[in-house]
């Protein structure tokens, strides 16, 4: 497994903006699809290319690169990852979708699934789990571990945060999946909540309590 923070300096900014508590839910989401513009970038640069021919603007053969793979799956977690969605799709328009929902218990912090709905030919595809925060790790290792299940092989994490305990879950569970987090924070507090964090994320999308 390896982990990609991305180091940009507007990356750092944004991540800023959604720390304060003072940033509405609009201009949360608006910067929540910015930074996924962002992570898509990152975690698709290393897309296998091929060379294929193709008439140029001046009627004559060209050798031109294209994307080898089929178009991907991206996968947002219910219910925060809806909030990544379109700031992916804006960089691969064509990529499929694949919703998959899952709760925390916050008593046991376990994850508990209440939806899967995979895209058709999932297991042919690259996989990109989308959901803001990698806090304890276990939704995102159950999420792998259902994917795995159905056949899939290629998976990627982009997340906003991560804690270094839900790295470590997920480094442990599945070593052959690539993280990508915007920014790696301090750790988890007793309710499992990263620090500093930015509060509850799909909360702060959807303008809920």
């Amino acid at each position: 497994m390896a982990v990609y923070p991305v180091t940009h300096p507007l990356i750092r900014h944004k991540v800023t903006m959604l720390r304060d508590p003072a940033t509405n839910s609009k201009d949360f989401r608006a910067i929540v699809t910015e930074l996924s513009t962002f992570l898509a970038y990152e975690a698709t640069k290393d897309l296998p290319l091929t060379t294929t021919t193709m008439t140029g603007w001046q009627g004559t053969p060209i050798e031109v690169q294209i994307v080898k793979e089929k178009d991907p799956s991206i996968v947002p977690v219910f219910r925060a990852g809806i909030g990544m969605q379109e700031g992916f799709l804006t960089v691969i328009p064509t990529a499929r979708i694949s919703y998959i929902g899952y709760y925390r218990d916050e008593t046991t912090l376990q994850p508990k699934k209440y939806y899967a709905k995979l895209a058709e030919d999932v297991q042919e595809r690259r996989n990109y789990i989308l959901d803001p925060m990698l806090a304890t790790g276990g939704t995102t290792s159950a999420v792998c571990t259902l994917l795995k299940e159905a056949g899939v092989k290629d998976i990627k994490v982009l997340c906003i945060l991560a804690a270094p305990e839900g790295i470590r879950r997920v480094a442990e569970d599945h070593p052959d999946v690539d993280i990508i987090p915007a920014v790696i924070d301090s750790h988890l507090n007793e309710q499992g909540y990263i620090i500093p964090g930015l509060g509850d994320a799909g909360d702060r999308l959807f303008g809920t309590r």
